[in-house]
């Protein structure tokens, strides 16, 4: 409820939402594994709201983001802030511990790409974590929703008729169609990594079980949440 109250400013008020969302990010990666003394690449971590709350758990924050109008969204990109594109991270394979992501596959034109790369940085026996908004949940077509379910260029070409300009989040452009039951597949398929855990991020735990049903899950599932644990030895 925390989460959805502060959701509503999210175009309004950046700095709240963001705030609560990071403390309620680093909670649930927390409760997948130790954040302590462990490395963490946050891919697309924008102006660096995370920071703080992965930090104050006691991990090494590192983000990366390719946009320079979401690095300096706060004034200056932080200090640990790197622009870079999520689907050719700058990091070497097999160098951090944890890395995460939130809101940012439904952003990218080749989604499994940034799931491969998440992967390949990141140590045998560590964590990846990555949440995204599926395009057939109520938000799918962000501040275009839920227009979207007539289409995403038909969304598109109704917010910019109604209030004069495009929406932050274009159709084809700096948002996609990404299904849940495409992250599953890909996890699946995945030789390098194994899934742990897939749920809808923001339902009560007995609502889990949404995630392993076709069709209600791309509805329901406002955002979802891959827990994957990269092979090999730690």
């Amino acid at each position: 409820m925390r989460l959805f109250r502060a959701f509503r400013h999210e175009q309004t008020d950046r700095d709240t939402f963001y705030r609560v969302l990071a403390a309620d990010s680093a909670e649930q990666v927390a409760a997948s594994t130790p954040l302590r003394d462990r490395v963490l690449l946050d891919v697309g971590g924008g102006p660096g709201y995370f920071s703080d709350a992965f930090e104050a758990r006691g991990a090494t924050y590192v983000g990366v983001d390719p946009d320079v109008g979401e690095l300096s969204a706060r004034g200056e990109p932080g200090r640990n802030m790197v622009r870079a594109n999520g689907t050719r991270l700058p990091v070497r394979t097999g160098s951090v511990d944890v890395c995460y992501s939130s809101n940012v596959l439904e952003h990218v034109s080749a989604p499994h790409a940034m799931l491969a790369e998440m992967v390949r940085v990141t140590k045998p026996g560590g964590t990846v974590f990555v949440s995204f908004t599926p395009w057939w949940s109520p938000w799918g077509g962000h501040e275009t929703s839920p227009w979207h379910y007539l289409g995403g260029h038909y969304a598109a070409r109704r917010y910019t008729g109604r209030h004069g300009h495009e929406p932050k989040n274009r159709y084809g452009s700096s948002l996609f169609s990404f299904s849940v039951g495409a992250a599953l597949r890909w996890a699946a398929a995945c030789e390098d990594a194994t899934l742990v855990r897939a749920f809808p991020r923001y339902h009560p735990w007995w609502a889990n079980w949404v995630v392993r049903v076709p069709a209600l899950r791309e509805v329901v599932s406002w955002n979802a949440v891959l827990v994957l644990r990269k092979d090999g030895d730690a």
